[in-house]
């Protein structure tokens, strides 16, 4: 009994944690209805700031409490700060926008706040030193419980009670939950909305700061920080229900006992419990514990132009023959460039069939995916078991990496088809973190973080012929793609992705399409994936983390979604890009956090989207003239 209370009493005080960063995404969701994937480097910037404070700059602040509490409440307004400038900057300019290019857009945001961070205050952990007046610990029967932990427990009521009074009884407030319902009829009635919006996300980024500065006493300030938060709060706020503060509330308390417990109970699977919990509210209640079934289809326009069709560049027979063979050349010329070129080009090729998985999902169907990289997992822990096991050859591999990426889509796509928007991201992003901690976990088959090493299913004499099999299955995957997107089953998903009401009222069956195009999907990623694990011949745990499905989305919103040859473009990009710039530049990932926001700002399209675009209106200016 006595450890069930201790673990009782440590959940509730991670969920104030918890529940201060969700409660600063679900103010900023409200008003913005942008859902900030940065919102962890807030965090991580609130707790930078106040170690270094109280343990570098100013180490007299540490011994005292006041000042301890004034350096905390710093680091807030520091994230405040840095909040404002993110909200004038990138995010008023992306408001409107379909949320799934906003989401990239601050992906980029946390790749340049990284990067910054780690100039501007290293790459070393920081220890700062325990609350004064608040090191002692409480005897609970045998065992002891840290007072500044107690202390934490009650900060979280508290919170939510200043925000209720904020948000219910004041002007700001008021305004705020006008904005959140019909943010043009407070436009009309002479509010304007843009300092609201300001407000917001400076509230959210302060709240966000101050989490993570509460966090110090109890463990060091460090560069994963903003990481290793900001999956469990977008769990909190999905579970909650996207806008619901009091939802967040509740969801934060259910996590943070699942997390406590779990990490007692169950050491090695607490992530695996954590993502279950939420996958199984998200399955019976789509629209979260406190949401709407409005808020639940809020994401639904993450990929949704008007009348947007998919076509773009080199659509017609002539384009899609000089597109292949602009492919090919490039493939060809990096295998004369020798072995590095040839590596880099089999990487792309790999990541661009991997890209066009996500994007017939995305761009026909409608359907986001933040979780795709647990299918390419799949595929490659599948061709690798299937060789070490059975010393399967390469066709036998691909086949079984295929099979274990379609059974497990099988399943999961029969549970997750009624939900969509973000709703479903947050689902695909659970199954993607059981399966990575199963990697991670499962050593006696997967070698845990030592992954698996070894694989010869290509040998030194068959890299050619590989390589020129990487080229046509990426031809073939384009092929299909534009077959597909040009097929009934292909219209029929770009009438449910643009009307879903329509085309559920037209008798179309919404469900099994998107069963179906879920799966295949997943069939295709589960191919890269087994193509992976046979280039590099080795497998780990990385290759179902959230940065692999991340830049799958990368490589599709780069190119451009609804463009044939999206996903081609972006994984060249990227991959030059990446390999280029790790070379030369040491903070390269900032650099690249800039260049995805200024593409996201500045063509939401993507590249071929401006190509295509600025084709278009050359054709109508010459049809013009012409006239």
């Amino acid at each position: 009994m006595t450890f069930s209370v201790v673990q009782l009493l440590g959940g509730l005080s991670y969920a104030t944690t918890l529940f201060l960063m969700a409660a600063g995404l679900t103010l900023i969701f409200g008003v913005t209805r942008i859902v900030n994937f940065a919102h962890g480097s807030f965090f991580m910037l609130g707790a930078l700031f106040t170690a270094h404070w109280v343990t570098h700059w100013f180490p007299a602040w540490g011994e005292s409490a006041p000042l301890y509490l004034l350096a905390m409440l710093l680091g807030a307004a520091c994230a405040a700060v840095a909040g404002a400038v993110a909200e004038f900057l990138l995010l008023r300019r992306m408001t409107g926008a379909p949320e799934l290019y906003q989401l990239v857009a601050t992906f980029g945001l946390t790749l340049a706040m990284h990067d910054a961070m780690q100039w501007g205050f290293g790459p070393e952990e920081v220890f700062a030193p325990r609350f004064p007046g608040l090191k002692g610990s409480v005897q609970i029967g045998e065992e002891f419980f840290p007072v500044y932990q107690l202390v934490m427990i009650a900060l979280g009521p508290l919170v939510w009670g200043g925000l209720h009074l904020l948000l219910r009884h004041s002007r700001f407030g008021q305004h705020l939950r006008a904005a959140t319902q019909d943010r043009g009829m407070l436009a009309a009635l002479g509010v304007n909305p843009k300092p609201l919006m300001l407000g917001a996300v400076v509230l959210g980024c302060a709240l966000a700061g101050l989490g993570g500065a509460l966090q110090l006493p109890r463990e060091p300030a460090h560069l994963q920080m903003d990481t290793n938060i900001i999956v469990e709060t977008f769990v909190v706020v999905v579970m909650g229900g996207l806008g619901s503060i009091g939802g967040a509330f509740v969801a934060a308390l259910l996590i943070g006992l699942v997390h406590a417990f779990g990490i007692s109970l169950f050491p090695q699977g607490t992530l695996v419990v954590v993502f279950l919990t939420m996958a199984v509210v998200l399955v019976f209640r789509p629209q979260g514990l406190a949401g709407s079934l409005a808020a639940s289809h809020a994401g639904d326009a993450a990929v949704r132009e008007p009348a947007q069709k998919f076509q773009g560049l080199a659509s017609g027979p002539r384009w899609l023959a000089a597109g292949g063979l602009a492919l090919v050349a490039l493939a060809a010329l990096a295998w004369w460039g020798g072995p590095y070129w040839q590596a880099m080009a089999a990487d792309a090729l790999i990541l661009m069939i991997f890209g066009i998985s996500l994007q017939a999902m995305m761009a026909l169907g409608g359907l986001v995916s933040f979780g795709h990289a647990a299918f390419f997992a799949l595929g490659a822990y599948g061709a690798a078991l299937s060789h070490t096991a059975w010393g399967a050859s390469l066709p036998v591999a691909l086949a079984t990496g295929c099979l274990a990426a379609l059974a497990v889509a099988a399943v999961f796509g029969a549970a997750v088809i009624r939900s969509s928007g973000v709703y479903l991201a947050m689902l695909s992003l659970a199954l993607a973190q059981v399966i990575w901690a199963g990697a991670t976990q499962w050593v006696a088959l997967t070698g845990g973080d030592n992954g698996m090493i070894g694989l010869t299913l290509v040998s030194e004499d068959g890299r050619p012929l590989f390589y020129v099999l990487l080229v046509g299955i990426a031809l073939v995957a384009v092929l299909g793609l534009r077959v597909l997107g040009r097929s009934v089953m292909g219209a029929a998903l770009q009438a449910l992705r643009d009307a879903p009401g329509r085309a559920a009222a037209s008798g179309l069956p919404v469900a099994g399409l998107k069963y179906r195009i879920f799966v295949e999907s997943a069939v295709l990623a589960g191919l890269a994936g087994g193509l992976l694990a046979a280039h590099k011949g080795a497998v780990f745990p990385s290759v179902a983390a959230v940065s692999t499905s991340v830049d799958a989305l990368l490589v599709v919103l780069l190119g451009g979604v609804h463009q044939l040859w999206g996903a081609v473009a972006g994984s060249v990009v990227l991959s030059y890009a990446g390999a280029e710039l790790g070379r030369e530049v040491t903070y390269w990932r900032g650099l690249l956090g800039v260049f995805i926001m200024l593409i996201m700002v500045a063509s939401p399209f993507g590249l071929l989207g401006v190509v295509t675009r600025l084709r278009s209106r050359v054709q109508a200016a010459n049809a013009r003239r012409a006239a």
